[in-house]
């Protein structure tokens, strides 16, 4: 799946972009829910999603405001783009687990280990259209 050419990511967005929000997201979740949600990835996806994965990392409990901003940093995009290109992303990713509401399978797994203001984030993505 090429997320620059999804209809919720504009088409500027780069390969930078997705792997900053997948790298913050990853490391929001266990090492083992991470390699849970690889599994269901294609390979090029799977791979941006486990680099620099460690099965010894521990969890990083972030909230909104520092996992945008981390984003941003990763990036070098300014917060108001990289709250976007969150949304967006976590969109795609839900599409891609196949789970309309967000709230399903592989998507559900992810949820439940969000903090409340990610999970809001989370299902603003999946009203996404």
């Amino acid at each position: 799946m090429n997320f620059s050419s999804c209809m919720v990511l504009p088409s500027v967005a780069s390969e930078e972009i997705v792997e900053a929000v997948f790298h913050e997201l990853r490391d929001r979740l266990t090492p083992r829910e991470a390699v849970d949600a690889a599994a269901q990835m294609p390979t090029g996806l799977k791979e941006l999603w486990l680099a620099s994965e460690s099965p010894q990392r521990t969890v990083r409990r972030i909230h909104k405001t520092d996992f945008i901003r981390e984003v941003a940093e990763r990036a070098e995009i300014q917060e108001v783009e990289a709250s976007h290109a969150v949304k967006a992303v976590f969109h795609v990713l839900q599409v891609l687990f196949q789970s309309p509401t967000g709230q399903e399978g592989e998507a559900w797994d992810i949820f439940s280990q969000l903090p409340k203001d990610l999970k809001k984030l989370w299902m603003e993505a999946a009203r996404l259209q």
